[in-house]
């Protein structure tokens, strides 16, 4: 049976936002992978193998035998939205038919032809992923010529081609479209696997709701599932009653992919215990040696307290889990935690708590894309509370000791933040998006990432 190559992606059903998670709207320049999907599955070489084999259920061809098919060119897919339908899809292409004529002597059909057919997107109900399908497949013959006898009568040629070619191109045409579909398919197997974020848990990227289409996209609404090893789901919470939206503005025709700060902060979530740090070293970073005597600059009882300077040990522990803010251009990570210092003896001898704080600061998010994760990188915002705890030397003023803590957060702790960040956030496996190419932009409670094809 001929087989020959087109497709298109397809939509869908109507929908609405769903929780807050992510948005991919998938522009004409994404799927015109359609033309990748041709050459990476090789149709075209199986289309003429194929062409003159024997198929179950075709009825041989009056005055026509030993059929082959030769010379096909390569296809020109044409792809438009169809608003609440789909996508429309033009495959022009041509080839030559040869084979006996019922004269008994060699013929040559050279056609030019269009072949249209509707795609649409739903969710199988097996895997819950989306799956192309095809509809409404058309052929419209747009030339045909033939080395049949000049001085046969026109009637003639033209009621036999007329009958061979009805009965041929749908059969041999037609199935291309859905052996194409079974290929693109192929590229949304993994959009729902679950994908780790280091060793503290996993990301899927499950359908919300039907995708819908509009005249220039279609747009995907997915409620991402962020769980901890032990199976534990993290509620993503919305930052807000209306979900974070794609701004105007872009090129027509790209494609986006629109994460929310709800969904950056459930991910977050997973690494809170990672965040939790202990700093024994007496030098942090350009800091000097920090001892009780560096602490007695800020406090001056820890100086009566311990005459003989003693080295610091500091543990900070995140009791709230991370929050990402997303406004007004900028990113911010929250922290809520407690800063405890202890005075440590050597020897063996557990080190002697000083005094606890209660700290909220805020880092600012600087977003990259690297093996197509998310990446973050933060930077000290700024110390938006401190609160006294526990104290071993007598009441103080929390205050005092801000650019001590500053400082701290800066030279040690930052970068603590840094190296636990750096396993990334996966981001999901659609039709092999090379994600490394996108550019980053910050909208209200968003991160959108403006696909880029290279």
């Amino acid at each position: 049976m001929l087989r020959i190559l087109c497709v298109a992606l397809c939509s869908l059903l109507t929908g609405t936002r769903a929780e807050p998670g992510a948005l991919l709207r998938l522009g004409v320049d994404i799927l015109n992978q359609v033309q990748s999907a041709m050459d990476e599955s090789h149709i075209l070489e199986k289309l003429a193998a194929e062409a003159g084999k024997p198929q179950p259920g075709m009825k041989p061809i009056k005055g026509i035998t030993n059929m082959k098919v030769k010379d096909v060119l390569l296809p020109v897919i044409t792809l438009n939205f169809v608003p609440g339908v789909g996508i429309s899809q033009c495959v022009s292409t041509g080839m030559t038919i040869t084979g006996k004529s019922f004269m008994g002597g060699n013929m040559e059909i050279i056609i030019v032809l269009n072949i249209t057919a509707t795609n649409r997107l739903a969710q199988a109900q097996e895997t819950g992923l989306p799956a192309f399908s095809s509809e409404g497949c058309e052929i419209t013959l747009v030339s045909v010529k033939t080395n049949l006898p000049s001085n046969m009568l026109p009637k003639v040629v033209k009621k036999f081609l007329d009958s061979t070619l009805h009965k041929v191109l749908p059969s041999l045409l037609c199935p291309a479209i859905d052996t194409v579909l079974v290929y693109v398919n192929r590229k949304w197997d993994h959009l729902s696997d679950p994908m780790p974020v280091g060793q503290a848990g996993t990301v899927r990227y499950v359908l919300a709701a039907s995708p819908t289409t509009t005249a220039s996209y279609i747009e995907v609404d997915f409620s991402p599932v962020v769980q901890r090893p032990e199976g534990g789901a993290i509620k993503v919470a919305a930052e807000s009653e209306e979900p974070p939206a794609l701004p105007e503005g872009y090129a027509e025709g790209s494609s986006q992919l629109l994460l929310s700060a709800a969904f950056l902060t459930g991910q977050l979530a997973l690494l809170q215990q990672s965040l939790d740090a202990s700093v024994p070293e007496r030098k942090v970073g350009e800091l000097p040696p920090q001892t009780t005597e560096t602490l007695a600059a800020f406090i001056p009882d820890v100086a009566e307290a311990y005459p003989k300077p003693k080295p610091l040990v500091t543990q900070m522990r995140i009791n709230k889990p991370p929050k990402v803010t997303i406004k007004s251009g900028r990113s911010l990570l929250h922290l809520h935690g407690t800063l405890e210092l202890f005075a440590a003896w050597g020897r063996g001898k557990p080190p002697t708590a000083l005094f606890l704080l209660e700290a909220h600061f805020n880092l600012r998010i600087q977003y990259s894309v690297r093996g197509n994760r998310l990446q973050m990188a933060t930077s000290l915002g700024r110390i938006l509370s401190l609160s006294r705890g526990a104290s071993s030397i007598g009441d103080f003023d929390e205050k005092a000791l801000t650019g001590f803590i500053t400082d701290y957060l800066q030279e040690a702790y930052i970068p603590v933040v840094n190296d636990v960040l750096e396993v990334g956030f996966p981001l999901p496996d659609v039709l092999a998006v090379n994600y490394n190419l996108a550019e980053l932009d910050i909208v209200e409670n968003a991160l959108v990432l403006d696909l880029k094809l290279g």
